[in-house]
């Protein structure tokens, strides 16, 4: 009996949905502001807009139209613009790049023309084709440039020209404060998730020795008491590599916060606003995270830990897709998608808890794990080694879990992210963790 959920118009029906759902999102991050933010550098860290713009077009355009399609190139003499690996961030504004007006004529042309092979593609026959993978692979890729997107109009100076309506107020969590997880053995990453990306594949045992994980990501009240105690100014909290950094770069506190008076206020999207105490620390580094967890007597979580808080379920004794289950994200199981523009109270959707009692793993904000990011033992680079492999090393280190500004097709109870441990632009924040043992 054939699975309803590879039937092959279940599996177009999704397809359509993931991709329309993606251009709504990078229709909005292109047309909130005027052309000359649309064209401008904003960060040496992050392409002007307009480059994210064609740049998600090109891929469309390789792996559905060519790829998948078979269609001839419609705008080869661009293809080296809108490498990644070509032209680094910093380069892309000298670039003769497509105008605003143009890029959006060809992320559209090429749309029109992919929802035709959408149409009468069989979903089986190629690794590409199979299970709607490379209409699933480059939805995920336009919402994981839509959140890059995102970040740079957190950068962006002037108005405000993003809104979305704030989280639902909860109560103040007052619940255990960690959760043992029980030692033993659990399977960490998938070969049966249809749209995985390599990196998470395959599937294999790992043996965790009990631990205590936080209940809820570390909070903005949280930090502040680290910085109150001088935490900055500690060198014992800090590896050697981190608290270089934070010297060289005058580090006193999270980015885009700033004293004034007795109370802490950050930028968020154009509005200066009182941090809120509650909720999770955001646009942390890797060293200050890790310099917390010292400070606080904890450690980050590896990230075989954080998998195994997140996807095991003791009763069944399996891994389940997502902490609540193998349901799709639903807007009571946690906060993705763009739908606030900040994470939700620490506590927030008790609906979207692990077996075990843990919150908000998915969802909010990215959270720092211990881990260098590494290939998993049988890794298979597909469908190009730029996506994973060529970033294998200690020099990143593994995020998990998804933020607000994360859509779901793009995120999983498998799913890895990875940047440099100095990274703060990003959506980035963590929990921490101590082996069972310690006291």
């Amino acid at each position: 009996m054939t699975d309803p959920a590879f039937d092959a118009d279940t599996l177009r029906e999704r397809a359509l949905t993931t991709l329309t759902t993606a251009r709504a999102r990078t229709t909005l991050l292109t047309s909130c502001v005027e052309e000359p933010d649309l064209t401008a550098q904003h960060s040496p860290l992050m392409s002007p807009l307009v480059w994210d713009l064609a740049h998600i077009g090109n891929q469309e355009e390789m792996w559905l139209l060519r790829a998948v399609g078979g269609r001839e190139a419609m705008r080869p003499e661009i293809d080296g613009l809108y490498d990644a690996f070509e032209h680094p961030r910093a380069e892309r504004p000298s670039l003769p790049l497509l105008p605003p007006a143009e890029a959006r004529h060809y992320a559209s042309e090429v749309r029109g023309r992919v929802l035709d092979i959408l149409e009468s593609t069989a979903f089986h026959g190629t690794r590409l084709t199979e299970a709607g993978f490379a209409f699933g692979m480059i939805a995920q890729h336009e919402q994981q440039h839509d959140e890059t997107m995102l970040i740079t109009h957190q950068l962006r100076k002037g108005p405000q020209a993003l809104t979305a309506p704030d989280p639902d107020p909860v109560p103040l969590f007052t619940g255990p404060s960690e959760v043992l997880v029980p030692g033993g053995p659990f399977t960490m990453g998938t070969s049966t998730e249809p749209w995985a990306l390599d990196n998470e594949r395959p599937a294999h045992r790992r043996e965790v020795p009990a631990f205590y994980m936080d209940t809820t990501p570390v909070t903005n009240a949280a930090f502040q008491a680290f910085i109150a105690d001088g935490g900055y100014d500690t060198e014992r909290w800090w590896t050697p590599e981190g608290w270089a950094h934070i010297r060289q770069h005058s580090i006193h506190a999270p980015l885009y916060w700033h004293r004034d008076g007795k109370q802490w206020l950050r930028r968020r999207f154009g509005v200066t606003e009182v941090v809120p105490p509650d909720e999770p620390v955001l646009h942390v580094c890797w060293y200050e995270a890790d310099a917390y967890a010292r400070w606080a007597g904890r450690r980050l979580p590896t990230e075989a830990e954080w998998e195994k808080a997140a996807r095991h379920d003791p009763a069944g004794n399996r891994s389940t897709r997502y902490p609540w289950g193998d349901a799709d994200p639903a807007p009571e199981h946690a906060n993705l998608g763009q739908r606030h523009l900040r994470p939700a109270p620490a506590g927030s959707y008790p609906e979207g808890e692990s077996p075990l009692g843990i919150r908000q793993l998915i969802g909010d904000v990215w959270e720092w794990t211990a881990s260098d990011f590494l290939p998993y033992p049988g890794f298979q680079a597909f469908p190009y080694k730029e996506y994973s492999e060529v970033f294998f090393g200690p020099e990143h280190k593994v995020l998990r879990g998804g933020a607000f500004a994360v859509d779901a097709v793009a995120c999983r109870g498998t799913f890895r992210n990875w940047d440099y441990p100095i990274r703060r632009q990003i959506f980035s924040g963590f929990r921490t963790a101590r082996s069972a043992g310690d006291a």
